[in-house]
């Protein structure tokens, strides 16, 4: 369940940016309706209070100036569904409420009759007028009771996925008993429905802005970004030692200054290697003149002994330098990459030792594994690993698999096997574990460092094992491709 959570959290930088700023416009948008549907609300609750206490004066002052013949009349006249009065000897709000809406109502039918009279008001109960006072009062309280259970009615109002973004309504009752100048009171029950409070805008609103904050941020992320994903491929291609021009100088501050560091690195990279290539080749070329001197003038050393052992030191010597001069200039940097079926081509260098007498045999893999490298590069690497497992093994095992995007080649072999204290002291030039130095034994000690500063450049990696019964495993990893 971990995981799942954590997959559906976005990788990418848009996706994450994206994610952070509709999490951060619905929340907003949430607290916002919050505060500004109680405020709409309690101005709603307000406008109704004001208007039913001047309703409620002006009725007061008229039946006060009609004959009392008429009262009944004039109060079944303005009543309504919502809004019912009559007239009785005792008020229907014995007393009033000690809530603040309640003395806001009674402060307001005051201030609209004025003088002192006594006000009751109460707005936390419902009050129903009596059925009695008139057949049209009956009506009105049977609309109201109809009213209710409609309301009461959870599929009435609310159907259908309109109805799902819509809040139930809420009724405001308003209650009030104001003494007449003949004794009686005017009593009046009121139940003002307040409007819904429906989310269909807050929807609407949220997928509007949440399609804008996508599409804008999706733009400028891909644009913003655009120099980074050149960045990374090019330093991709520079770890797999290919020759990679400047790249342009684009996107913000930030971005710019990070392109200009890997343009001046790369620059100083390849300037290095160039001058210790430079300084080799010539250390190189100035050594092979005088070994060759050497050489000529010991062939006319006359002890035959002496001229044997001065013979096979000066070839040591010539040895060490080609192999530390191919070890430091790498033969294959200016070798240009190209896209190489891994299968066949490792398939047909172990063709190539089985014609040469040698044990080597090779596995393919599942499926077509198609790798950019430098194949003279790979090729030398390659045998320099399968020459120790010839060489101290007799026979060799080649395998090649792709996983998890990388194409991973298996030497095994048959030999004694390496200490595992000693496993990673083999890639360290001219570190040999058999040490007469003699060339039917082993080389000089590069062919593991040559092969893994080969796999290095390649972007790959180069390990040792020692296999579960006997002998040595070597495994390379390189990479397919570059996932940007």
């Amino acid at each position: 369940m971990k995981g799942a959570r954590l997959r559906l959290w976005p990788q990418s930088l848009g996706g994450q940016l994206i994610a952070l700023l509709l999490a951060s416009l619905v929340l907003a948008q949430v607290a916002s309706l919050w505060l500004f549907a109680g405020e709409r609300r309690g101005a709603l609750a307000d406008l109704a209070r004001q208007g039913l206490a001047q309703r409620t004066a002006s009725l007061v002052e008229l039946i006060e100036a009609t004959p009392g013949n008429l009262h009944t009349q004039v109060v079944e006249t303005v009543s309504s569904p919502f809004l019912t009065y009559w007239i009785a000897d005792r008020p229907s709000v014995g007393k009033s409420g000690d809530g603040w809406a309640d003395r806001q109502l009674s402060s307001l039918i005051s201030e609209e009759l004025g003088g002192n009279r006594e006000i009751h008001a109460d707005v936390s109960r419902v009050v129903l007028p009596p059925r009695r006072h008139s057949h049209s009062a009956d009506h009105h309280d049977g609309d109201e009771d109809d009213e209710e259970e409609e309301d009461a009615r959870p599929g009435r109002r609310n159907s259908g996925w309109f109805g799902f973004w819509r809040q139930p309504r809420q009724s405001l009752t308003l209650n009030a008993s104001v003494s007449l100048a003949d004794g009686n009171w005017l009593n009046m029950a009121g139940r003002f429905r307040l409007p819904y409070r429906s989310l269909t805008p807050l929807f609407l609103s949220i997928m509007v802005m949440g399609l804008a904050v996508v599409l804008v941020v999706a733009f400028t992320v891909r644009r913003l970004t655009r120099p980074l994903r050149d960045l990374s491929r090019a330093a991709d291609r520079l770890g797999r030692g290919e020759d990679v021009e400047s790249l342009p100088v684009s996107g913000p501050l930030e971005i710019q200054g990070t392109i200009h560091a890997f343009n001046v690195m790369q620059d100083r990279l390849s300037r290095f290697v160039r001058d210790r290539t430079r300084m080799l080749a010539a250390i190189s070329h100035d050594l092979r003149t005088p070994i060759t001197s050497l050489r000529i003038r010991a062939e006319f050393i006359e002890d035959e002994e002496n001229r044997d052992k001065i013979i096979a030191t000066l070839e040591e010597m010539q040895r060490m330098t080609e192999a530390t001069l191919a070890f430091a200039r790498e033969d294959g940097t200016n070798e240009a990459p190209v896209e190489v079926d891994l299968g066949d081509y490792l398939d047909a260098m172990a063709e190539d030792y089985r014609a040469m007498g040698q044990d080597v045999s090779f596995t393919p893999p599942e499926s077509r594994i198609v790798l950019t490298c430098r194949p003279l590069s790979l090729k030398r690497a390659v045998r320099n690993i399968l020459d120790n497992a010839i060489r101290y093994g007799e026979r060799a095992r080649m395998d090649l698999a792709a996983r998890g995007g990388e194409a991973v080649i298996t030497i095994a072999d048959d030999g004694p096997g390496i200490p595992e204290a000693r496993l990673k002291d083999v890639f360290e030039p001219f570190v040999r574990l058999e040490e007469s130095r003699s060339e039917e034994t082993g080389g000089i000690g590069l062919g593991l460092a040559i092969a893994r500063s080969v796999v290095h450049a390649l972007g790959g990696t180069l390990t040792l094992a020692n296999g579960p019964q006997k002998g040595i495993v070597a495994t390379i990893a390189l990479p397919v491709s570059l996932t940007s």
